[in-house]
């Protein structure tokens, strides 16, 4: 029964239900040997952008002997990366996987986000198991669906009940408290009054950046450490490219508190990873303020010269395994 299924049903029940399969067979097909993947950060651009390409196509400009090609997925994490990527067969001409490494996707916001049930049911029938049971998997909705209630449900409760730790005396130690404290103070405009604007971003950096990874039950690092150990079975070279958040905001916004959980986290992964053999690109503050195109919401959206400067240092990172391909670029 599960042969007749792979061979007559398997393929359409993939073109209605998991469809990313054909990012990967896209990258494929064009004989990728180096593959960015990544969210949307990758491809976000302004209107007023004379080039509007991905930073993965930015890397590729280094490399102009190389065939560099991207797999994009909007709102994807690390999860969702190891099941595209498990999907590169061991005889690819694959050789690099530059992954996109997100700060944000550490968090609780994005971690029980109600966007992940749709995310998990589009990796189903992609799961190393045999295609049939994986059907059956999809029938009975045996994969992680919860309401949006219920996700919501799990977020706060992380905001109230997990401390943050820090080296010396802060006001607040959870994000709950913090966070309905920020709105209350608000943001004061220069005549002193009330920012209704400011005052909610302000308070979506404390929602987004005001945590602290725990390596042992944060599922993010499961998930890049699975992608580790895939790269090692498929002999690739591997970075991790961590992308650059508004550091320049966050601290005009909340102040040094905040900063201090977002470069902890930072240097908690750059150390983490680099001792595990994977060579990661440290972005964090490299894009300024002004090259962020989102200004009511925490993303890694940049306008060309911010995919510029995160292409770069990818670039240089990547010259490691190519340096005879490597060619400057004059920006």
């Amino acid at each position: 029964m599960n042969e007749l299924y792979r061979l007559f049903f398997l393929e359409k029940d993939i073109q209605e239900h998991s469809d990313i399969i054909n990012l990967v067979r896209d990258v494929l097909e064009q004989d990728a040997e180096v593959v960015y993947i990544g969210e949307s950060s990758n491809t976000a651009h302004s209107p007023e952008d004379a080039d509007k390409r991905s930073i993965g196509s930015f890397i590729g400009d280094y490399f102009p002997d190389l065939n560099v090609k991207n797999i994009t997925k909007p709102a994807a994490h690390a999860e969702i990366f190891y099941e595209l990527l498990n999907k590169i067969p061991q005889n690819s001409k694959v050789k690099t996987v530059i992954v996109t490494f997100n700060l944000r996707s550490f968090n609780a916001d994005w971690i029980y986000s109600r966007l992940e049930t749709s995310l998990q049911k589009s990796i189903v029938l992609l799961k190393d198991y045999p295609p049939l049971w994986n059907r059956f998997l999809l029938s009975f909705k045996g994969y992680d669906i919860k309401t949006e209630d219920e996700r919501w449900k799990q977020i706060h409760r992380e905001w109230k009940r997990k401390t943050l730790m820090y080296p010396y005396d802060v006001q607040y130690t959870n994000v709950r408290d913090w966070d309905k404290a920020k709105a209350i103070e608000g943001i004061k405009k220069e005549d002193g009054s009330y920012d209704e604007v400011l005052t909610p971003l302000a308070c979506h950096y404390i929602k987004t950046y005001a945590f602290q990874i725990d390596t042992l039950i944060n599922p993010r690092i499961k998930d890049f450490d699975r992608i580790i150990e895939l790269a090692k079975k498929r002999n690739w070279n591997l970075i991790f490219n961590l992308m650059a958040e508004n550091v320049e905001m966050a601290d005009s916004l909340v102040g040094k508190d905040l900063l201090f959980l977002m470069k902890q986290n930072r240097d908690l992964l750059v150390e983490r990873y680099q001792r595990m053999g994977v060579i990661v690109v440290d972005n964090l503050c490299s894009v300024p303020d002004k090259e962020f195109l989102d200004r009511d919401w925490t993303t890694e959206h940049y306008a060309e010269h911010g995919r510029k400067i995160v292409a770069r240092n990818a670039a240089h990172a990547l010259k490691t395994f190519y340096p005879n391909y490597y060619q400057e670029i004059i920006q």
